[in-house]
C-alpha cells in the first residue's frame, strides 16, 4: 500500500501480524492493515504538524496563519513557536495530553485576548513563557499558578490595566517578570515586599505604563541587586525630592536601570505642559531638590549600629571591611567592637567618638568586583531612649528659665521679720529710710508703730547699735522726736558705710 510504504513497524507489531496470519505463514493484508489502524494515533501523534517546522524537539509554527493552537502535537516538544498568527483564545483544551517535556511557549503577536485558567495545567515544567505584543486586559486570579518552575515570564506591550493580587502566587523560581508598555496605574508592591511572593525575582519592568507615583521609601530599601533590575521609566511620574534622591543614587551606584535609560526617567512638574528629567531637578525651582548623600548613618555613644554591605552583584565569592583608621576586619565574628556577619553587614558595638569616618566594603564577585563606603557619624552624648532624653538646647533654655525664677524669688518674696524673731535681729527701718539705704535690699521697708502691723520696733535703748548689730562708739546721737509729718525722720550716721547689697538698710 502506498501509504504504509517505508513505514518502521515496532518489534511488538511484528510480533502480532505473525500471531495473526498464523505460524510461519505470510501475513495477510487484513491483519496488517487492522494493526496499523491501531497505530495510527500513535505513528500521527509524533510526526511534525502541517505548516509547522520541526528541528529534533522544536516546533516552530511561526507566522504559519494558525488561529488554534495544532493538535496533536508530538509529546517529546520541548520549544513551541506560535509566534505570529492569529490564535487569540488560549483554552484549557489546547493541549490535550501532558506535555511533559515542554520548557518554553512562545506566542507573542496573536491578538491573543484570553488566556484560561487552567491553560497551564498540561504543561508543569514551562520555565520560559512569552505572552508579549497580545491585546491581554487583565490578569485573573491564579493565572500562572500551575507554573511552580517558571523563570522568565514576558507580557509586556499588551494592553493590561488589571494585577490581580494572586496572579503570580506559587512563582517561587521566577527571575524575570517583564510588564513594560501596559496600562498599570498602581505599583504591584505585594511582588517586592519583603520577597516572599517572588523570592528569586532579579528583574521588573514596569517601564512606559500609567504610574503616577512610586513608594520611594519601600524601593530603597530593596537590595542593590534588585533595584539594579528595576525599570520605572516611561512613566508620568510626579516630581517630587524623593524620587530624584532614588534615581539620584542609583547613577551614582551605576545602576543599569538609572545609568542605561537615564534620558528616559522624567517626571511632571505641577502645571507643566511637557515633562522633565528627573535629574533636573537638582536645585531647580519650584523644588529646589538637593543631592542626597549615599549610606550616612548616624549613631550615638554607647549604640550599636550595623553598616549594610548593599552590593547589586549575585554570587558573591567574599567579601571584607576596612574601618576608617585602616582595620581589615575579614572574619565572620571579628574581634573587640567590629565583628563580620554571615550576611557580609559590618556590626559596631560601644559605639566611641573615634568610630566615626568612612568605612569601606570590598566585594569580589564571580565576574567582577565593587566598593562600597559607608559613612558613620558618631554623636557625642548617649541617647537612652525617645522618653527619657533631654535635647542639650532644651536643657539649657530651662536652666536658664529656673535661674530666673530664683532670683525673682529671691528679690520680691523673701519673708517678712516676724515678732517670733530672735531678739538679736535688728527691727526694720521706716519707711522714710534715709538715702543710704540699698534699693535692692533684701528685707522690705515698715514704718515703726504703725497699727496693724505683725511686729512692733523695739525700743529706742539699741540706738547705739551699728550695721549688723555691732557697738557703734561714738555715734551721734538722736536728737528729740519732733511733732508734725517730719517726726519720725532720723539723721543719718556720716560715719557709717552703706552697701547697695546689704541685706539690712543701716539707719541710726
Amino acid at each position: 500500500m502506498p501509504g504504509v510504504t517505508g513505514t518502521r513497524v515496532p518489534r511488538d507489531t511484528a510480533g502480532l501480524s505473525t500471531a495473526m496470519g498464523g505460524a510461519g505463514g505470510p501475513a495477510s493484508p487484513l491483519p496488517l492493515l487492522l494493526a496499523l489502524a491501531l497505530l495510527a494515533p500513535r505513528v500521527w501523534g509524533g510526526s511534525c504538524p502541517p505548516r509547522c517546522v520541526c528541528a529534533s524537539n522544536i516546533l516552530s509554527c511561526s507566522q504559519a496563519v494558525l488561529s488554534a493552537v495544532p493538535s496533536p502535537l508530538p509529546r517529546f516538544t520541548a520549544v513551541l513557536d506560535l509566534s505570529h498568527n492569529n490564535v487569540t483564545r488560549l483554552r484549557a483544551d489546547w493541549a490535550p495530553g501532558r506535555l511533559a517535556h515542554l520548557h518554553a511557549l512562545l506566542l507573542s503577536h496573536n491578538g491573543l485576548s484570553f488566556v484560561s485558567t487552567e491553560a497551564f495545567a498540561h504543561v508543569p515544567h514551562l520555565r520560559h513563557l512569552d505572552l508579549s505584543s497580545n491585546r491581554l486586559r487583565a490578569l485573573e486570579e491564579n493565572l500562572f499558578s500551575d507554573l511552580a518552575e517558571l523563570e522568565v515570564l514576558l507580557l509586556y506591550n499588551n494592553e493590561i490595566s488589571t494585577v490581580d493580587r494572586t496572579a503570580f502566587e506559587n512563582l517561587g523560581r521566577l527571575r524575570k517578570l517583564y510588564l513594560g508598555q501596559n496600562r498599570i496605574a498602581r505599583f504591584p508592591l505585594e511582588l517586592l515586599r519583603d520577597g516572599s511572593r517572588l523570592p528569586q525575582l532579579a528583574l521588573l519592568d514596569l517601564s512606559a505604563n500609567r504610574l503616577r507615583g512610586v513608594p520611594v521609601g519601600e524601593l530603597q530599601a530593596l537590595p542593590a541587586w534588585l533595584r539594579d533590575r528595576l525599570y520605572l521609566h516611561g512613566n508620568p511620574l510626579a516630581c517630587d525630592c524623593p524620587l530624584f534622591q532614588l534615581v539620584a543614587r542609583g547613577r551614582r551606584r551605576r545602576l543599569s536601570a538609572v545609568v542605561d535609560f537615564q534620558e528616559d526617567l522624567q517626571c511632571w512638574l505641577p502645571g507643566a505642559s511637557a515633562p522633565v528629567g528627573i535629574l533636573a531637578l537638582a536645585g531647580r525651582q519650584p523644588l529646589n531638590c538637593s543631592e542626597a548623600r549615599e549610606a550616612v548613618l548616624e549613631a550615638h555613644l554607647g549604640d550599636s549600629v550595623t553598616l549594610s554591605c548593599d552590593t547589586r552583584l549575585r554570587g558573591v565569592r567574599s567579601r571584607h571591611w576596612v574601618t576608617p583608621g585602616g582595620e581589615r576586619v575579614l572574619e565572620e565574628g571579628g574581634n573587640g567592637s567590629a565583628a563580620l556577619l554571615a550576611n557580609g553587614s559590618l556590626q559596631l558595638r560601644a559605639l566611641r567618638p573615634e568610630d566615626t569616618g568612612t568605612y569601606t566594603c570590598w566585594v569580589a564577585g564571580p565576574l567582577l568586583n565593587e566598593t562600597l563606603y559607608v559613612e558613620l557619624l558618631v554623636h557625642n552624648f548617649t541617647l537612652h531612649g525617645p522618653h527619657d532624653t533631654l535635647n542639650t538646647a532644651y536643657t539649657t533654655l530651662v536652666g536658664c528659665i529656673l535661674s530666673v525664677v530664683l532670683v525673682l524669688i529671691y528679690l520680691y518674696l523673701t519673708p517678712c521679720r516676724c515678732c517670733c524673731c530672735r531678739g538679736t535681729e535688728k527691727p526694720p527701718a521706716p519707711r522714710d529710710d534715709s538715702i543710704n539705704s540699698s534699693v535692692l535690699s533684701a528685707t522690705p521697708n515698715h514704718a515703726a508703730g504703725v497699727p496693724g502691723e505683725p511686729c512692733r520696733s523695739r525700743s529706742a535703748s539699741t540706738a547705739g547699735l551699728g550695721q549688723n548689730g555691732r557697738y557703734k562708739v561714738g555715734g551721734t546721737p538722736q536728737p528729740p522726736p519732733r511733732h508734725g509729718p517730719k517726726a519720725q525722720r532720723k539723721v543719718s550716721d556720716p560715719d557709717s558705710v552703706s552697701s547697695v547689697f546689704s541685706d539690712t538698710p543701716i539707719v541710726v
